[in-house]
């Protein structure tokens, strides 16, 4: 007999045709998003990821869907930076800047990056987390809040630039830490938020596209409650709720019980 999948009931799974239309769909919620964090606590924390399934998403909210988005509030942190200058082509703050960013219009100075360039990683993951703390030094790591953590898995269930079973991953005091070795290119030391920091979120959202991720998609459901360290986007349980806009093929694994059909 095969094991039965555990599933978690807590997570919110809204399964769409393809990219494009989870991208649409997300560019929705994350000018909702952005809207309500304004009106109830006057600005709008969100943490972006690196990676190619983002930059759909980015197009949409550098063009029309991103005219209702409060830009002048808005503050954006970066959930890992490869140890590379930020003109390097695997810089996830270079990509972001060129592809989106800098097509809108918000300050440079609300756009807080990680200096990936900067040696030892380790200064660089220090100095980052005094930034997300506004300046002062971080006395526990769950204590930045963020409105909006947007995540995306590997396909071994990484996020971020947390790897499995990587020692960060068992990382409570610091927000911030270095990695020296990466489990997919480019195979360069990386910066990645801890679990603590990402888990101090009011929302997190998956996007998850592509059928070389149907595998972790199955394992990470199948995850007991505190998640695995096998597939570490499984420990992701941040304070508020956590959302997936997944494409077909990478929900193609789960149960029908698991996924919903996006609202009409």
């Amino acid at each position: 007999m095969g094991t039965a999948l555990v599933l978690r009931v807590d997570r919110q799974v809204q399964v769409y045709p393809d990219l494009t239309a989870a991208s649409r769909a997300l560019a929705d919620e994350v000018v909702r998003c952005a809207a309500e964090s304004v009106r109830e606590r006057g600005r709008f924390r969100w943490v972006i990821s690196g990676g190619r399934t983002p930059l759909a998403l980015f197009q949409l909210l550098a063009g029309s869907p991103g005219r209702r988005m409060p830009w002048g509030a808005t503050e954006v942190f970066f959930a890992d930076e490869r140890c590379v200058g930020p003109r390097d082509p695997d810089s996830n703050f270079g990509a972001a800047w060129a592809g989106f960013l800098s097509r809108v219009p918000i300050r440079r100075r609300q756009v807080h990056r990680m200096r990936g360039e900067l040696r030892p990683p380790s200064r660089a993951a220090s100095e980052y987390a005094r930034e997300i703390a506004g300046g002062r030094t971080p006395k526990d790591a769950a204590a930045p809040r963020f409105d909006l953590v947007l995540l995306g898995i590997g396909p071994d269930g990484h996020t971020a630039s947390l790897f499995p079973n990587s020692p960060a991953l068992r990382e409570l005091r610091r927000s911030v830490v270095s990695v020296r070795r990466s489990g997919q290119p480019p195979f360069v030391p990386r910066l990645t938020m801890t679990l603590p920091a990402l888990r101090s979120s009011r929302e997190v959202i998956f996007l998850v596209a592509g059928p070389d991720k149907a595998k972790a998609m199955r394992a990470i459901f199948n995850a007991s409650d505190a998640g695995s360290f096998e597939w570490p986007a499984s420990r992701v349980r941040p304070m508020g709720t956590v959302q997936w806009f997944v494409d077909r093929d990478a929900a193609s694994a789960l149960p029908a019980a698991v996924t919903a059909r996006p609202p009409s």
